[in-house]
């Protein structure tokens, strides 16, 4: 997958061969195999271009990051503890991307609702009846 979302387009089994074997020798049916697995689970697509594929990634390698630690998170029997386990192996560099990751997710900040006579309708409930 780390080839496929690389190119961050259609690849054939030959670019991702080539790719590879910069690094060390492997066999074309490997990088075959690999990637039409990859297509049965549904993590790529593929088109035919002649006698050949093209594969493309399902999706972003962001998102698929995010798959497994959902994965990883909910299937904890303590998903409190998870999370404070997971925070505290991060670093000061991890924890701020957590904490603008907040607040992307979170929007920006709203004022409060007021009502028609100007109050701010929770405070005005603390008093009410009292």
């Amino acid at each position: 997958m780390t080839r496929v979302w690389k190119w961050n387009r259609p690849v054939t089994v030959r670019e991702v061969l080539e790719d590879l074997q910069q690094e060390r020798s492997i066999a074309y049916t490997t990088v075959m195999t690999v990637l039409d697995n990859l297509h049965q689970k549904g993590w790529v697509r593929r088109e035919a271009e002649g006698r050949a594929y093209r594969y493309e990634a399902v999706s972003t390698r962001a998102a698929y990051s995010a798959a497994l630690m959902n994965d990883a998170w909910t299937q904890s029997d303590n998903p409190t503890a998870a999370l404070v386990a997971f925070f505290g192996m991060m670093s000061p560099e991890q924890r701020e991307a957590l904490r603008d990751a907040v607040r992307i997710v979170q929007g920006p900040e709203t004022p409060p609702v007021q009502n028609t006579a100007g109050e701010n309708p929770a405070a005005a409930e603390g008093t009410a009846g009292g």
